[in-house]
Parts: C-alpha cells; sequence; structure tokens
C-alpha cells in the first residue's frame, strides 16, 4: 500500500511537469490520464502537499469548469503565478479556458 502511495504520488507529479507555461489542466484530465477517472479528489490532495511547487507546476491544474480551485501557498499566489504566464482570469476563473487546456499527456 505504501509503495502504492508513493507511485501514484509520483506519477501525479510527473504528468503535473508536462503542462507547459501559459497552459492549464484539470484535475480529471489528470486522472484520466493515469487511466484511474474516479481519483480527482485523490490528485487535488496529493498536489496540495506537493514539495515543489515550482519545479511541479500544481498552480496550472484547475477544475473543469475554469475555475482556478485551491493552492497550497493560497489562492492569491495562484492567480499572481497563472497571470504571469498570461493567463486572464475574472472572478476566478479562467476567461480563455478552452484555449489553453492542455491534454496532451504522455
Amino acid at each position: 500500500m505504501l509503495i502504492r502511495n508513493f507511485l501514484k504520488k509520483n506519477r501525479v507529479y510527473y504528468l503535473t511537469s508536462q503542462i507547459p507555461k501559459g497552459k492549464v489542466s484539470t484535475y480529471g484530465h489528470l486522472a484520466k490520464a493515469m487511466r484511474k477517472p474516479n481519483v480527482t479528489r485523490t490528485i487535488g490532495k496529493i498536489l496540495n502537499i506537493n514539495p515543489n511547487p515550482v519545479i511541479i507546476p500544481c498552480h496550472r491544474v484547475v477544475y473543469a469548469d475554469g475555475e482556478i480551485g485551491g493552492y497550497c501557498n493560497g489562492i492569491n499566489e495562484k492567480i499572481k503565478l497563472l497571470s504571469t504566464e498570461g493567463i486572464i482570469i475574472v472572478n476566478r476563473k479562467i476567461t480563455n479556458f478552452k484555449d489553453i487546456l492542455f491534454t496532451d499527456f504522455k
């Protein structure tokens, strides 16, 4: 069980690190990439304890409707990071969500 949890965390971090600057993905798309569509909440919990939030860009993971969701360093920091990447956010929601959605995980 411990090894399985370790591997799951590493897989989530590996997939999240693939999201390019200026793009976002969703908890659901990460779950689909893991072939485990029912683990979206678990992915959120794993990203909340991300030990390297700059290297593993968990700020680029958002809700399925384009709302930014939470962040281990606070929502204002997440908005700031996404904004510096050119992502436009109004009322905690990404305005051009479908245009910047990343789903091409390897």
